[in-house]
């Protein structure tokens, strides 16, 4: 008998409790940024000094963040079901958590990859990516991060994903940035859907269940309630 396959569709929300804002809060870190001078190929182009000093602040806030009891909830179920994450977030935190299957929308803050060969992708060690630093065919490094305006590269395989869950989860999303909020819509529509979100959020169907909590309160909970119903 196939084990359950949970998917996981992660957003802000659950990088918020281990204290890695985004630019949507008011509070943010990065509030005195405007994204079209740091998070777009013509900023890239027009100051990229600045674009790697936005990302090196950002990489510093990852490396000393820590998985919070949504990362380690999720990574945990590995052991009864087949999951597999698909986030928005940048961060590893899922991966140091032990999940083994995640896969990232928007791209990962701790690699690098050539301005040359988008396919060129390099592991940092460290907070800093310099002017200079170099990809093996001599292009400087850019940081490994899809920025606004370009297109979503893994959309078509996280699609595939979702619409082979058997259940899916969507934690710390708003479901209003698109194209990634369009994944609910592949999955099956035999399938069950489970919002773990403090907010209020605009759902269709029967077949949505809206856990009205913190990523790191409603996870855990809908964790056992997994194991109780599917395990």
């Amino acid at each position: 008998m196939s084990r359950t396959r949970i998917v996981f569709f992660t957003g802000a929300g659950v990088s918020a409790e281990s204290g890695l804002r985004t630019f949507r809060d008011s509070d943010g870190l990065w509030e005195q940024y405007r994204i079209e001078d740091v998070a777009t190929p013509e900023a890239w182009a027009r100051h990229p000094e600045r674009v790697l000093h936005f990302y090196d602040l950002r990489r510093e806030q990852v490396l000393n963040a820590r998985p919070n009891a949504a990362h380690t909830a999720i990574a945990a179920l590995e052991d009864i079901f087949q999951v597999q994450v698909v986030t928005q977030n940048i961060d590893d935190l899922h991966e140091r958590a032990g999940s083994s299957q995640v896969l990232h929308l928007h791209g990962e803050i701790l690699k690098a990859r050539s301005t040359v060969e988008p396919s060129m992708v390099i592991p940092l060690n460290g907070p800093h990516l310099r002017p200079g630093d170099k990809c093996p065919r001599g292009s400087q490094l850019r940081p490994h991060i899809v920025w606004f305006g370009e297109e979503v590269p893994q959309l078509m395989p996280a699609a595939a994903l979702v619409a082979q869950a058997d259940v899916l989860v969507v934690v710390g999303s708003s479901l209003q940035v698109y194209p990634a909020a369009g994944l609910v819509h592949s999955a099956p529509t035999r399938s069950p859907i489970h919002l773990v979100d403090p907010n209020e959020v605009a759902t269709q169907g029967t077949r949505f269940t809206h856990w009205k909590e913190k990523a790191s309160l409603g996870v855990p909970k809908l964790a056992q309630f997994l194991k109780e119903t599917y395990a």
